[in-house]
């Protein structure tokens, strides 16, 4: 039997159908917002994958909403997959992304706050947080009392 190959990569379009279906297995469980597939186009570069032989068994991605703010959304791992460190692995290629693009702060809305604050985020209001990202959270059915914790990390560059 031939050994399984899981690859950590940036999205591409053939992909869209394959994290919309990851990302909305949580959506209706209650643990993610649901994406429809135009978003998911629209926001193509900003996600990663995890491709094992053809098959996407866990995204994220990595939206900037200001020049020193971005936020890591839709960190889905297929159920089959759990336990391997994907998370954490795309939760790290998130942030190396923001730090090639000079972003300061990234930021996250999480029901799993713990698995944040073990890579160097920490708890913060959600009233902290620009209005500007609150207009997904208009969308969604929890809206305004939904029980997701507002985390952040500082990016630290070398020589400031």
């Amino acid at each position: 039997m031939a050994a399984i190959m899981a690859v950590l990569r940036k999205a591409r379009s053939t992909d869209v159908a394959h994290i919309q279906r990851l990302v909305n297995h949580y959506a209706e469980r209650g643990d993610l917002l649901p994406r429809a597939l135009g978003e998911l186009y629209d926001n193509l570069r900003d996600f990663f994958v995890v491709d094992s032989d053809g098959e996407i068994v866990a995204c994220a991605a990595c939206h900037v909403h200001w020049d020193d703010l971005a936020e890591v959304k839709s960190l889905a791992v297929a159920d089959d997959h759990a336990g391997r460190g994907w998370g954490k692995r795309l939760l790290e290629a998130c942030l190396e992304d923001a730090k090639a693009l000079g972003i300061h702060s990234v930021f996250a809305l999480t029901y799993v706050p713990p698995f944040f604050e073990r890579q160097g985020f920490v708890r913060i209001d959600k009233a902290q947080l620009p209005h500007k990202i609150w207009h997904e959270c208009t969308r969604c059915p929890k809206f305004p009392d939904c029980g997701e914790v507002a985390v952040v990390r500082e990016m630290e560059f070398s020589g400031e």
